[in-house]
């Protein structure tokens, strides 16, 4: 789908910087209000402007208002806003007035499940877009940088967000190593994550990946639960049915993001889950869900993106682009913005969000047309932050601290014989085989090509090529070495620390010397990407924020993606689309059916190491 939203690169890239003293004025001076005033005098004043006794300090006027609690929309309404909150939707005077020329309002969305991580830039940058997107809020899951770093990399998240005009709250990650059969960085027990549960932006406990540990009744599985009972549990649910279902949400699981089917998602509407619809760079299921949503059951259902690249939320948008997916199918407008704002406000129990109305947050959008949502103004507590795809804000989007978090490859010295597998006489090879465009694998058996010595290589005729993780957080020189299908190479390697869920560094490629030289690459850089071919670095993009985030803006990075994208697909033939994230989620041990760690390959759905001979 063309989007509007493609000019944001450009403007965000090429723009003149603004002037940003009115705009730091303002804010301080609201900092000091909030200091000043008390929450009665705050009501008493908010009060007063929706009485229309005094006037409002900004009036946007002549607005066609979507409605998300009765799905209409009200025409020639004007928006009065005291301070950071509406005060009235009717006909008002202010202070300052805005004309809205006809325009369309809604509430600015809430993505009720994401990993800033996977946007490969810190939390401020990632706002400058999003905001300009039309998101105000994210439900984020700090997961990946968890499993680099801990608790200090929650830490870091939570510092990082703590000013931004976005609001951040999180879901503390409850997978932390995801699995037994990986090396992560740290470990988050029930013990350490109550130490973080106190601070007002965590909401709960994130995503439950390790469900085979709910079914089979692991103790430090159920002390997790224990420490969150009667709080929001969220969901990773691919594919259970069943018995296995009615257990999984009897422990106290509430969403679940991961459903790719509307029968599969009914059947957990039906036993009280909230269901995702998630629309990511490489998961892309909106379509798939859309018959699944009725009259009966929308108040039930949000949206997400989950992982969204720097590239798509330049070409595309954020939720913006969801509502668009849903619009273009037929649902009306303010259900679909209804599932992107106040739904998630209701489930993840935020007040005075989600919509636009009387005591509400002043967090709203305005756009022109209302069959494809992109604003044209973004306002965040009553501020206005972006405009016509340009953030309004100040430029620094780097955080203050970094928690030990940056540089933080630890990786033994790799060899080539870390790579070698002696093949097996008279077995097939076992293969992971991609699926296109989703993050779950399929099993091939193969006749293994083998070198004179004995030990099995790339066969790019059969489009078979090694792939091997390398763990990369203690120097164990643990490695593990499979097959892989789907990436269609020639030739040269590939090589990432993005790798779901343990942010080892993964690599494919053809040839042995290129795969190790990938690898070395990224622990060079302190972590990222590397192209490599015929023994020579092509291409790499340093992510120095635990080898996964950079300190550029998200058009920089897009843009460097991009080139490195084209370098891959130039040197290597890989035609894939985004060929860094999938490979990122080779690595990836709870999603079916074949994944590589460095363990060795892993059978989901045995949940254990199997041999790559059969």
């Amino acid at each position: 789908m063309a989007s509007s939203s493609a000019v944001t690169r450009k403007r965000l890239s090429n723009r003149q910087t603004p002037n940003l003293s009115a705009f730091w004025k303002r804010r301080e001076e609201r900092f000091v209000n909030s200091k000043t005033q008390t929450v009665q005098e705050r009501i008493a004043r908010l009060i007063d402007v929706a009485a229309g006794r005094i006037p409002a300090d900004v009036v946007v006027r002549n607005i066609r208002l979507v409605n998300v609690f009765d799905g209409h929309i009200e025409d020639d309404v004007d928006i009065a806003l005291s301070g950071s909150q509406i005060a009235g939707i009717g006909q008002y005077d202010g202070v300052t007035v805005v004309d809205g020329n006809g325009a369309y309002a809604a509430p600015s969305f809430i993505d009720s499940h994401m990993h800033i991580e996977s946007t490969m830039v810190v939390p401020g940058e990632f706002a400058k877009v999003a905001l300009a997107c039309g998101t105000g809020a994210v439900i984020a899951d700090p997961h990946e940088i968890a499993n680099v770093a801990g608790a200090r990399g929650i830490r870091f998240m939570l510092e990082a967000t703590r000013n931004s005009p976005m609001d951040f709250y999180f879901m503390l990650p409850s997978c932390v190593p995801a699995t037994h059969l990986e090396t992560n960085g740290e470990t988050l027990d029930a013990d350490r994550l109550l130490e973080l549960r106190h601070n007002p932006r965590v909401l709960g406990l994130a995503e439950f990946m390790n469900y085979p540990g709910i079914l089979f009744r692991d103790p430090a599985v159920l002390a997790k639960l224990a420490a969150f009972d009667g709080q929001l549990i969220d969901g990773h649910a691919p594919f259970i049915t069943g018995r296995d279902l009615e257990a999984y949400i009897g422990a106290g699981i509430s969403t679940d993001h991961e459903c790719t089917t509307a029968d599969e998602a009914r059947e957990k509407l039906a036993r009280g889950m909230w269901i995702m619809m998630r629309e990511g760079s490489v998961t892309r299921d909106v379509k798939a869900l859309i018959p699944l949503l009725t009259r009966e059951n929308m108040h039930r259902i949000m949206l997400a993106t989950d992982d969204r690249h720097p590239s798509d939320l330049l070409s595309e948008g954020h939720i913006n682009y969801v509502v668009n997916l849903l619009l273009e199918a037929g649902i009306d407008l303010p259900t679909a913005v209804r599932l992107g704002s106040l739904n998630p406000a209701t489930h993840y129990n935020l007040p005075r969000k989600g919509a636009i109305a009387p005591g509400y947050w002043a967090d709203f959008i305005i756009f022109p047309d209302p069959r494809h949502v992109q604003p044209s103004s973004t306002y965040a507590k009553g501020e206005l932050v972006a405009k016509d795809g340009t953030w309004l804000g100040p430029e620094d989007g780097h955080p203050s601290r970094s928690y030990g978090i940056k540089n933080s490859i630890n990786i033994a010295t790799p060899t080539y014989q870390s790579l070698r597998v002696k093949a097996e006489p008279g077995k097939q090879l076992r293969v992971l085989q991609l699926i296109p465009h989703q993050v779950v694998t399929s099993e091939r058996r193969v006749n293994a090509r083998v070198d004179t010595d004995g030990y099995v290589v790339s066969d790019t005729d059969q489009d078979v090529l090694k792939v091997a993780v390398f763990e990369r957080h203690h120097a164990t020189g643990r490695v593990g070495v499979a097959f892989i299908s789907g990436f269609q190479m020639k030739q040269g390697a590939v090589a990432s620390s993005i790798a779901h869920d343990s942010h080892n560094i993964v690599v494919c490629g053809v040839a042995d010397r290129d795969m190790l030289l990938a690898v070395q690459q990224v622990a060079f850089i302190g972590g990222g990407l590397a192209v490599t071919n015929n023994g020579h670095v092509v291409g790499s993009l340093p992510l120095p924020y635990g080898g996964l985030m950079s300190d550029l803006s998200i058009p920089q990075v897009a843009a460097r993606l991009d080139d490195l994208g084209k370098v891959m697909r130039d040197t290597t033939g890989c035609p894939l689309d985004d060929p860094f994230m999938t490979l990122a989620f080779m690595a990836l041990p709870v999603i079916p059916k074949l994944k590589i760690t460095d363990f060795g390959l892993i059978d989901v759905e045995k949940f254990k190491v199997v041999s790559l001979f059969i």
